[in-house]
């Protein structure tokens, strides 16, 4: 059974900085794909980055390219999600997800999904 855990989420003001890490277990992922989707209140659940673990190819939203990086730690099997320049408008629920094959945009397309983080960016 895949377990994600996700932590690093908070309160930070407007141009700083957060680092929330996933961590994965139960299986070997080297066929899987992880990302982070992001549901703000009221509006419907969005991807923000994914990265396929076996290669490392990076996926990311328009509104966050160039801000955020995805990566991973094969060591740790853990994904990361280094977000930097946060704007208000990222507030929201973070959660990580992971699927059998490549990266997806659509989220109903995950089938293990974490708890989820909540960040909060103020001004």
């Amino acid at each position: 059974q895949v377990q994600l855990v996700e932590s690093g989420g908070g309160l930070v003001q407007a141009g700083g900085s957060l680092r929330l890490s996933c961590a994965a277990s139960g299986r070997t992922f080297s066929s899987y794909a992880v990302a982070w989707f992001r549901q703000a209140s009221g509006k419907e659940r969005e991807f923000v980055a994914g990265i396929r673990w076996s290669g490392g190819s990076t996926y990311y939203a328009d509104s966050v390219k160039g801000r955020f990086t995805i990566s991973r730690d094969n060591a740790k099997n853990t994904v990361y999600l280094q977000m930097n320049s946060l704007k208000p408008e990222d507030t929201a629920d973070y959660y990580c997800a992971a699927r059998l094959g490549p990266t997806q945009a659509l989220y109903d397309s995950y089938d293990y999904w974490g708890q989820g983080t909540q960040v909060t960016v103020s001004l």
